[in-house]
C-alpha cells in the first residue's frame, strides 16, 4: 500500500510541478518564454527603406548654370527632380525620397542622378566660376583699350585691358559667375592677343617701324637662362 500511494504521490507532484512551471515561466517553451520574446522588441514585419533608383538626364548649359526641373520615367513612374545652380557635366545628385517605396512604413530610397551638360560656344563652368575668353588686338594688349565682354544670362560690360597685357591673361569681373542660394562665383576673361593674318602695306610698314623701335628687347632672355638652371 505504502509503495501505490508513493506512486500516486509522484504522479501528483509532477503535475503540480508543471503548474508551476507554467505560472513563473521556468519552461522556456511555456508562456513565460514567450513573454520574454516580445519583451525583446521582437518585430515580425520590420519597416524596410526603399531601394535607390539611378537614372540619367541631359540638360543645357543654361539650365545647368540657373538650376532646373526635371521629369524622368523611372520603373513605370513619373518623377519631377529639382537640379541645384551650377551642376557640372558628370556629376551625380542624390535627391532623396524618389527612389522605390518603402516596405512595412520605411521611407523610400533615393534617386541617383547622372547629369549630361551640353557645352556652351563661349563660356565654360569652373566650381562657380564661368570662363569667357576674348580675343583683343595687338594694338589693344600693347597701349590698352576699354573692350566689352559677354556676360552670362546678361548684358555686356566694359573691362579695361591695361597696357602691356599679355596674351592668356586672366581678367577677374565680380559677381557675373554662378548665382546658388549661399554664393556667387566670378566671370573669368582670358585674353586672347590676335596676331593679324594679312597686313595691309601700311600696317606691314607700322609693325616693321615698331620692330625698329624694340629691336634691343630681348623677350626670351629669361626662358634661356632659367632652362640652364
Amino acid at each position: 500500500m505504502f509503495g501505490g500511494g508513493s506512486g500516486r504521490g509522484q504522479a501528483s507532484g509532477g503535475g503540480f510541478e508543471d503548474i508551476l512551471s507554467q505560472m513563473f515561466g521556468g519552461n522556456s517553451g511555456g508562456f513565460g518564454g514567450q513573454q520574454a520574446g516580445f519583451g525583446t522588441g521582437f518585430r515580425p514585419n520590420p519597416a524596410q527603406a526603399g531601394a535607390d533608383v539611378t537614372a540619367n538626364t541631359t540638360m543645357s548649359f543654361k539650365n545647368a548654370v540657373m538650376g532646373s526641373e526635371v521629369t524622368l520615367t523611372v520603373d513605370g513612374r513619373t518623377i519631377k527632380a529639382r537640379t541645384p545652380a551650377g551642376v557640372k557635366n558628370g556629376q551625380k545628385i542624390r535627391i532623396p525620397g524618389k527612389g522605390r517605396p518603402g516596405v512595412n512604413g520605411g521611407p523610400a530610397g533615393n534617386l541617383v542622378l547622372t547629369i549630361t551638360v551640353t557645352e556652351h560656344p563661349v563660356f565654360t563652368m569652373d566650381g562657380l566660376n564661368l570662363r569667357v575668353t576674348v580675343p583683343v588686338t595687338f594694338d589693344e594688349a600693347a597701349l590698352g583699350a576699354h573692350i566689352e565682354v559677354p556676360t552670362f544670362g546678361s548684358s555686356p560690360v566694359k573691362v579695361k585691358i591695361p597696357a602691356g597685357t599679355p596674351s592668356g591673361k586672366v581678367l577677374r569681373i565680380k559677381g557675373r559667375g554662378v548665382k546658388t542660394s549661399k554664393a556667387q562665383g566670378d566671370l573669368l576673361v582670358t585674353v586672347n592677343v590676335v596676331v593679324p593674318q594679312n597686313l595691309t602695306k601700311e600696317a606691314k610698314e607700322a609693325v616693321e617701324a615698331f620692330q625698329k623701335a624694340t629691336a634691343g628687347t630681348d623677350v626670351r632672355g629669361d626662358l634661356m637662362a632659367m632652362a640652364k638652371e
